[in-house]
């Protein structure tokens, strides 16, 4: 099959350098670009000595332009901060390339929900209503027809998975929903900062942001679409002292008496179609390294039928289920490929 030249602006970051690790081995989608102002001039293998004895890692990392990319490939993933890649995207866009954004800049349908939680007014709010939320078992056929996907966030697609059953049947009510969630360093990015050092990190555990995390409103437009009403609900962020991986656990309230074997032939159905959703049978719940460097979200479901509420535990790899890995499977169904090419990804265990 003929491969289709794909770009990477933003390479140096941890979702950058998951991108470069799925892409070296992906049999269609070749990077022929990779954009970096720092390491401009230099081949991918000198950041990142993983891609020697790849093609990828031969890849000489350019300063970004539009021109250049438009030239020379079909698709480029944009792996910058929100705020910048709203311009990139639009750039690109009008030279005719299809686009996939890991960041936050088309994931908010409204201007002034996304000014309100990113202090930042939208440059192209035009381009918003072309955006789609790139969680392929919500909206694959539409991602197949998009020229723009806005990539999820990490927390909001291991909390919208596992909502999602739930709430689709009407299972659970839409108020109190609580959304207890651990990630590991790396979603913090790479760029130097004190509460991100090795020492910490390391031996300790703490929340942050609660009640104003930017994830929040995109998780509450996202289910409120699926249960077909408005929902507001608390979101709560974790660290965890490891490099990787998140782990969601989500309280909810029933709105009828439920077994667990009721709930779990609700989301084993739910999901029977969508190879990458693990159900895992009752008594059994997840963790964050069997999903390490794949595209699982494994669900574990428990009904606390003292206090009459469902419990779902998710758990993903932040970076590549969570961003990068996703990245690519819209990449794959906007460029007429199966979803899972290139994406058979064991875990990578300790």
């Amino acid at each position: 099959m003929e491969t289709i030249p794909v770009g990477l602006v933003g390479v140096t970051g941890y979702t950058g350098m998951e991108l470069a690790r799925i892409l070296a081995v992906h049999p269609v989608l070749r990077l022929a670009r990779a954009t970096s102002r720092t390491e401009a001039g230099k081949p991918l293998s000198a950041i990142y000595p993983f891609l020697q004895g790849f093609m990828a890692g031969d890849v000489r990392m350019t300063e970004p332009d539009a021109a250049d990319l438009a030239a020379s490939c079909k698709l480029v993933f944009l792996a910058v901060p929100h705020g910048a890649a709203m311009d990139y995207a639009a750039e690109l866009l009008a030279a005719g390339l299809k686009v996939v954004d890991l960041s936050a800049d088309f994931r908010l349908a409204d201007k002034d929900v996304y000014a309100a939680w990113y202090g930042l007014d939208h440059r192209h709010p035009d381009l918003l209503p072309q955006a789609v939320y790139g969680l392929p078992e919500l909206y694959g056929p539409a991602i197949k027809k998009t020229r723009l996907v806005a990539n999820p966030g990490c927390y909001p697609t291991s909390i919208i998975l596992g909502l999602a059953p739930a709430l689709g049947a009407g299972l659970v009510e839409t108020d109190g929903i609580v959304a207890d969630s651990k990630s590991g360093a790396s979603g913090a990015g790479r760029k130097a900062a004190v509460p991100t050092l090795f020492c910490e990190v390391h031996d300790t555990f703490r929340a942050y942001n609660l009640g104003k995390h930017r994830h929040t409103p995109e998780i509450e437009q996202e289910v409120s679409k699926i249960a077909g009403a408005g929902i507001t609900l608390s979101f709560n962020p974790h660290l965890l002292p490891i490099d990787r991986g998140i782990l969601s656990t989500i309280y909810t309230r029933l709105t009828r008496e439920a077994t667990v074997e009721e709930v779990h032939a609700l989301y084993k159905k739910h999901y029977a179609d969508n190879s990458w959703v693990r159900v895992l049978p009752p008594g059994k719940l997840p963790e964050t390294r069997f999903v390490r460097g794949t595209m699982f979200c494994d669900i574990g479901l428990v009904v606390d039928a003292r206090t009459g509420r469902l419990v779902i535990v998710s758990a993903i790899d932040n970076l590549c289920r969570g961003a990068s890995g996703q990245a690519v499977a819209c990449a794959n169904l906007m460029t007429g490929l199966p979803l899972d090419t290139g994406l058979h990804l064991a875990p990578l265990m300790p």
